[in-house]
């Protein structure tokens, strides 16, 4: 079929217009440029009362953000954890976890809420068509950029409405204070408490097994018997969190086997005392090869050498297992003389 047979108004419509010129888009030609429609003044553009109480409603808004903010830290410490209220259809939930979602909630609200008003009612609204360019930017696009990001700039007022920016700044300022409040859950702060544990001078070593002072002549050479201080039982609170730092692993060596001579001047005719915490991550050491006077941790594989100071000779932990100092006191039990030099486990590898 040639042209000539195809009805005119089925033809397309002839250009005559320049290129990348603005034509009015119909069935001919629907895909040319409609361009953009007359740009309409809000109020706030044309009255300034209006624009001034535009900026109060914003202002508001942040400074119930802030009030807000102010009622989750109070509410996280006024609130007991074990209180709880009956909030339809619900039912009973804790009073503390409710209050926190809620005034979290609307202090994030309330924010985004006085950005959109600010930015629906006092930021330039005027459309701007712009033609696309190569991904390439020449100097003269970055200028442009640079010429838009300044106008936009003045064209948020932010410098000259200056209630609006001081009241989004206070209420950005204190959003944040939520979540440094909520680390309190994380525990009491450790202190000290890292550093030390229950041994001193003159606590008995006691069997975790059979729960009795230790003698001596209770420890054969060549076993491995586990100990915790005198006076920590398993029905105490804080059983769990002081064993881990405590518990110890005891093992007789001949004399002549040990290697480091620190380690044989704070045994008791060869019996050693380590800590049964490994430094690589803290999982409890129960394994023990009597021949090499090897101690294997289950979890990552370190090994132990206790009759060289218990030094890292396989394995992922960094640092070797802290020695206790022992004796026997005038009844014939050993005795801790003192606490661990150093932290046990992996809460600290800048030792020494």
């Amino acid at each position: 079929m040639s042209s000539q047979d195809i009805p005119e108004e089925n033809l397309p419509a002839e250009q005559d217009t320049e290129p990348g010129a603005v034509t009015v888009a119909d069935e001919r030609n629907p895909f040319a440029d409609p361009g953009l429609p007359p740009h309409e003044h809000r109020i706030q553009d044309i009255d300034e009362r209006a624009a001034r109480r535009s900026e109060r409603t914003v202002a508001m808004l942040f400074t119930l953000s802030m009030l807000a903010t102010i009622a989750f830290i109070a509410s996280y410490v006024a609130i007991p954890k074990d209180k709880s209220i009956y909030v339809f259809p619900i039912g009973h939930i804790s009073a503390l976890n409710f209050a926190l979602g809620l005034t979290l909630g609307v202090a994030l609200f309330l924010i985004g809420a006085g950005a959109v008003h600010w930015a629906r009612t006092l930021m330039s609204d005027v459309e701007i068509a712009d033609e696309r360019h190569p991904i390439e930017a020449p100097p003269e696009v970055k200028a442009k950029v640079l010429a838009d990001f300044k106008t936009g700039a003045e064209e948020s007022q932010l410098g000259r409405r200056k209630l609006i920016r001081n009241t989004m700044l206070g209420a950005l300022a204190l959003v944040p204070l939520s979540g440094i409040v909520l680390l309190r859950d994380l525990g009491p702060l450790p202190g000290t408490s890292l550093r030390h544990t229950l041994w001193s001078k003159g606590k008995l070593l006691v069997n975790m097994n059979t729960n009795q002072p230790m003698r001596p002549a209770d420890v054969a050479v060549g076993s491995l018997t586990f100990a915790k201080p005198e006076g920590l039982e398993e029905h105490d609170e804080n059983f769990q969190v002081e064993i881990a730092k405590a518990a110890l692993m005891i093992v007789r060596l001949q004399p002549d086997n040990i290697k480091d001579k620190r380690e044989l001047q704070w045994s008791h005719q060869g019996i050693v005392a380590f800590s049964k915490i490994c430094t690589h991550v803290g999982c409890p050491i129960s394994l023990y090869e009597q021949q090499t006077h090897h101690v294997l941790c289950p979890c990552h594989q370190s090994t132990f050498d206790l009759s060289d100071g218990a030094r890292v000779i396989f394995g992922p932990a960094g640092h070797a297992l802290p020695q206790l100092r022992i004796g026997v006191n005038a009844d014939g039990y050993l005795e801790a003389l003192g606490d661990f030099e150093e932290p046990v486990g992996p809460a600290f590898w800048e030792r020494g």
